[in-house]
């Protein structure tokens, strides 16, 4: 990795009113991220790991400071401007997979390319190709509740990365499954990012798989912990 960051935070906070207060979840972090990255962030519950991650992926705006990709200011576009950026930039994969109940693995997969303006044809096509990719060709029919937990993550997953996204954010990823499940997960990130070029950033309490990790943050009251 060399040249310049492709995600760059500087001095982000962020404040929640509370009523009559002020919680600061956020305390000032700066961070750099190198396109075909790895990184970890770790922290116990409640420091700050999941709001950053959200504010990195341009899910949530931060109360001060600034997120540059590729050199781009994110939050001095509109609303519009960044689900559009989301959608073609970024794959998001969370403990919880929020895939859509009524809605096929295969639907499910083909929705962020139904809403980039993609004919059917080819959102299947590429939705196919991928779940095959991740072993459930025979599964592309089955609607989420007919799916293993580790099964739904998959197709999770290809949802993330059929738009061929530069960065992966994950929350968690492994959170919900059982240990098995979970290391196969964990794998897969690890293969995807080679194989698709990705730039990994991926939020977890566990230390096993933190430990895979080529770098790894420490987030603690909001600051990172030195």
């Amino acid at each position: 990795m060399s040249g310049s960051p492709i995600l760059k935070a500087q001095g982000l906070r962020k404040v929640y009113k509370m009523g009559r207060s002020f919680l600061e979840v956020l305390k000032g972090i700066d961070l750099e991220i190198m396109p075909g990255e790895a990184l970890c962030v770790v922290g116990a519950s409640g420091t700050g790991k999941s709001t950053l991650l959200h504010i990195l992926g341009a899910l949530d705006r931060p109360t001060k400071g600034t997120i540059l990709f590729e050199g781009r200011d994110l939050f001095a576009q509109t609303d519009e401007k960044l689900a559009q950026f989301r959608n073609e930039t970024l794959g998001f994969a969370f403990q919880f997979h929020h895939l859509l109940p009524e809605f096929s693995a295969l639907e499910n997969v083909m929705m962020p390319c139904r809403i980039a303006g993609f004919s059917k044809k080819r959102a299947e096509e590429e939705s196919e190709v991928l779940l095959a990719r991740l072993g459930l060709s025979a599964r592309l029919h089955h609607f989420p509740s007919e799916l293993s937990g580790g099964e739904q993550q998959r197709v999770a997953i290809a949802r993330a990365l059929v738009r061929s996204p530069k960065i992966l954010l994950a929350d968690e990823p492994t959170g919900n499954l059982d240990r098995a499940n979970g290391r196969q997960i964990e794998e897969l990130f690890f293969e995807l990012k080679e194989e698709f070029g990705l730039t990994l950033v991926v939020v977890t309490h566990d230390q096993s798989f933190a430990a895979r990790f080529p770098r790894i943050l420490t987030i603690e009251d909001g600051r990172w912990k030195t």
